[in-house]
Order: structure tokens, then sequence, then C-alpha cells
């Protein structure tokens, strides 16, 4: 028998319900020996869900799992790398306060004596695994300091540490540029080679395309469908996902020709992130922020929105000066800022959808002094669940329990709540599904045709050209080009994000 014919994982009918959701319907899925799966499906379909039941962060309610034919139901994460099957999750979740190689041997120290922590054989450990994979981070580096691409590479490392037989990779190219996802499909490769599965969930189909061996299709809690990726296309997959036919990416572009809504004049961080940055942007105007990672495009909006210091520049809202200190400011002024971590600095885990809705524009709730308005509270928090399309039981649901795309649709209607007139939105359809980005676009093309003005960074280049009228470049920290949508190309583009290097 062949190496990649070789069955390694086998999940029969499991099963998985949650308070008035049943998140999982009897679903099977089998993992080969190097191999790489792709799991696909719409946002809330259940491929977290089921990889969780596989990684013992849930319970399944029924069914079996089976490592190399022996059953397994792991009843934590720690049992299940110790029986080695590791997940990368979608959403960092690591101590940021924390160095590299602390993260890298959490709850499995190397000890001298018996009880003394060796930081020696940590950092060697770490720097051999780095070398091994290409990665030139320093092991002593706070995680803190380290962008969310660098991040992800370190979480992606430990995993491989672990000398794991199966590795779940959950959107795993969602926060890196183009030559750090080619070293991330060289490490597949290299881990292939030695026989180990690959489970990859990712929205980016065209990555699907070329790395899958086989593609799983999910929708709402079901399988639908498993073929070998040479037998599938883009079409055949998202209509398998929606179970209909979607014939355009992005709807039909809008270009705003109002008046200059927003002028910023030689932004400069504290930190030199953003050097003399200066453009503007209509009202009505879709405008889109490219470049590589590092390049300074979150800064910028950052620095826009107050939580990043400035050390010099101006900000004009329809030709008046804002200052923008902090948050609170930027929210008065008229500002609001989805930011590219979700998890991180964008949801309220331990409230439900209604609270994190509503919680940006709270002074308008209030009908007295101290007592709020419940009964316009969930009235507009109903009004965005529909507006917005969110899978949910109801409003009460805590937010966390919501699938990544879910999630940003309630972050979005928050930031609608507060009516604004200019919307920075970081990486909005990051690790989305394809039919909830076509929606997203929507709501963001229709803000601009109400007149507001839209910032929009993304690192998929297709996104910017599909839905912003205009594209600024930035390099090094510095605004390195614009280019029009309808007359550029991504090689231009491209050309512009290096030029500065």
């Amino acid at each position: 028998m062949s190496l990649s014919s070789e069955v390694l994982l086998e999940m029969r009918n499991v099963s998985k319900s949650f308070p008035s959701v049943k998140a999982l319907d009897k679903v099977s899925f089998t993992l080969k020996k190097g191999s790489v799966h792709a799991l696909m499906g719409e946002n809330g379909a259940g491929k977290s869900t089921l990889m969780k039941c596989l990684f013992g962060i849930y319970s399944a309610d029924e069914g079996e799992m089976f490592l190399e034919g022996r059953r397994v139901e792991f009843k934590s994460p720690k049992e299940a790398l110790e029986n080695g099957v590791a997940m990368v999750h979608q959403e960092l979740n690591q101590a940021l306060k924390r160095n590299v190689m602390d993260n890298m041997w959490l709850g499995r120290y190397p000890k001298v004596f018996g009880f003394i922590t060796s930081e020696k054989t940590m950092y060697d450990g770490t720097k051999k695994i780095f070398d091994g994979m290409g990665i030139d981070i320093d092991p002593r580096k706070v995680m803190s300091e380290m962008s969310v691409a660098q991040r992800q590479m370190a979480e992606i490392a430990k995993a491989v540490s672990y000398d794991s037989k199966v590795i779940v990779l959950d959107e795993p190219t969602s926060s890196l540029s183009g030559s750090e996802v080619e070293q991330l499909f060289k490490i597949i490769a290299d881990l292939k080679s030695k026989g180990c599965g690959i489970i990859y969930i990712s929205h980016k189909m065209e990555e699907i395309l070329r790395i899958s061996d086989e593609i799983t299709v999910m929708r709402d809690g079901k399988h639908i469908a498993t073929s070998p990726a040479s037998e599938m296309d883009m079409n055949k997959i998202i209509k398998l996902m929606v179970g209909r036919e979607l014939t355009n990416r992005f709807p039909p572009r809008h270009v705003g020709a109002g008046e200059i809504a927003l002028e910023v004049k030689g932004i400069t961080s504290a930190h030199n992130s953003v050097t003399d940055v200066s453009f503007n942007v209509r009202r009505g105007e879709i405008v889109g922020i490219s470049g590589l990672d590092g390049s300074g495009r979150t800064e910028l909006l950052e620095n826009i929105f107050g939580i990043s210091e400035r050390k010099s520049g101006n900000i004009y809202l329809h030709g008046k000066e804002v200052k923008n200190r902090n948050a609170r400011e930027s929210i008065k002024n008229g500002f609001a800022l989805l930011t590219e971590e979700r998890r991180a600095t964008g949801i309220f885990g331990i409230l439900d959808i209604m609270e994190n809705t509503v919680i940006s524009s709270i002074k308008e709730y209030r009908s007295s002094f101290i007592a709020l308005d419940h009964g316009k509270m969930r009235a507009d928090t109903d009004k965005m669940i529909e507006a917005m399309r969110i899978k949910t039981p109801n409003r009460k649901t805590k937010i966390r329990t919501l699938s990544g795309g879910n999630q940003q649709k309630v972050i979005l209607g928050r930031w609608l709540l507060t009516e604004p007139e200019v919307l920075l939105l970081d990486e909005p359809t990051r690790g989305i599904d394809v039919g909830a980005k076509y929606e997203i676009y929507q709501l963001i093309i229709d803000l601009a045709k109400k007149g507001k003005a839209v910032i929009m960074v993304s690192s998929e280049m297709p996104e910017l050209l599909g839905v912003c009228s205009r594209i600024l470049v930035m390099s090094d920290g510095k605004m390195a080009g614009e280019v029009d949508a309808d007359n550029t190309s991504q090689e231009e583009i491209m050309r512009l994000a290096t030029s500065n290097i």
C-alpha cells in the first residue's frame, strides 16, 4: 500500500449540539498519510467545531474517531498534542507579554536537575526548529512586538515541534505575505514527505486547488461532498458551499465623486512605522490601501483613529481639523475602525451579541442618568442581525461561540450604529467565506452610496481591485504610489509595494 493511501485519521458520524444549534450532524471525515485534505464551507458550516472535537476542545455528542486505526477520544488539547495531533487556530491565542521561546515550550519546559527551566535548551531548540523551516525570528523576541504574520509563523512552528502526525491549519495564510505563503507551502510539502497529514481550512480557493490532494465541503453542519482536488474547480466548490451558483465575486463597484471628506497631511508615527503620509478620500469613495506585511498599512489606520501615537501630521474632516487623540475622541468625531485581529481587539468574548453590538454607541441608549433603554438596544441589535444576516440563535448568544465571519459581521454592525463619517477597515474579510465576503462587500458599498468615506486595508489584491476605485500602495512606511483600480494590475501594485525595500 502506498503511503498516501494509508488512512491516518478517521472521524465517523460526529455530531455536536449547542443550545438552540446543531453544529454538527453525523459528519464523517478521513485523512490519509502524506496528504493535504482541505476542509471548506461557509462561516458557521461546522468546520472549526469538527476540528475542536478532534482536538479535545469540545466533546462530541456522538460519533467515533480513530487515529492510525486506534479509537481515540481526547479530553483536552494537551492530550491531543501528546498523541500527535496539533492545531493552529485562526484566532491566535498566545501569551503576548512573553517571548517566542516561552510560547513555544509552554507546558513542556525543559528542565535541568529536574526542576530548573533551561533557557539555553529552549533557545537552541527553538532556533533549530526555525532554521529547519526557514523562519527568521529571534526566539527571545517578545510576542507583542511582532507582526501578526510573524506570530502566525511561530505558531505553525510550534505545531511542527510536537512531531505531530496530524496538523490542523485553520486559515494559516490569512495574515501572511506572498513570500511567507510560499514558505509555508514548502513546509507543508516537507511535512507531507514525512507522512504527516495536513487538514487545511481556508477560504482562499486558489490556495486550496494548488496544494490539496482532497477537498471536503461542509454546509450547515453536514458533510456535503468529498472529492479529489484534481476533479474540483472554483465554481464547483462555491456551488457546494453555498448551495447555489455565485456568478460574481464582487458586487457592482460604486465610484464616489463627492467633495473631499477626509484629508490626511504628513502623518508620521511616533516609532516611524509611518513616515510623512498624505492622501484624501472623497464622500462616497472606497479607497484601498495595499502593501506587504510591515509596510505600515495597519499603523496608518491606527494613527488616524488615535490608538497609535502620532509624532506629526494633521487630519481634516470636511475641511475642519480633528485631533483624534484617542478612540473615544475619534468615535465622537465620526470615525470608526474595524481592527485586523477581531479576537484580540474587536470582540468582547464574554459578552453577548447585543452587548457587543451597542457598546460603541451606549450613550445613545440612556433613558436617564443611570438607566438604559433595553427595548431600543434589543430593536437595534435585531435590526443589525437581520441586515448582516448573522447566523445566531438569538441576540443573547455569547459572541465567542459564533464563527469568525459572524463575529466580523457583529463588529461591523456595531460601527454602523455609530453612523460614522469615515469607516476604517483593516482586513474586513479576513478568514471569511466567499458568500459572507460578498455580503460584506455589499454593506461597504451601501455605506459609500450614503456618502461615507471608506478606507480599506487588504492583503488580497483581487479584493481591492474588485471593490475600491483607487488604491494607495505603501512600502516601508511611506506612500509609494496611487493607482486607479480600472487601469492597473496586480503586477504594478506589487512593483510599488517593493519599491522602497
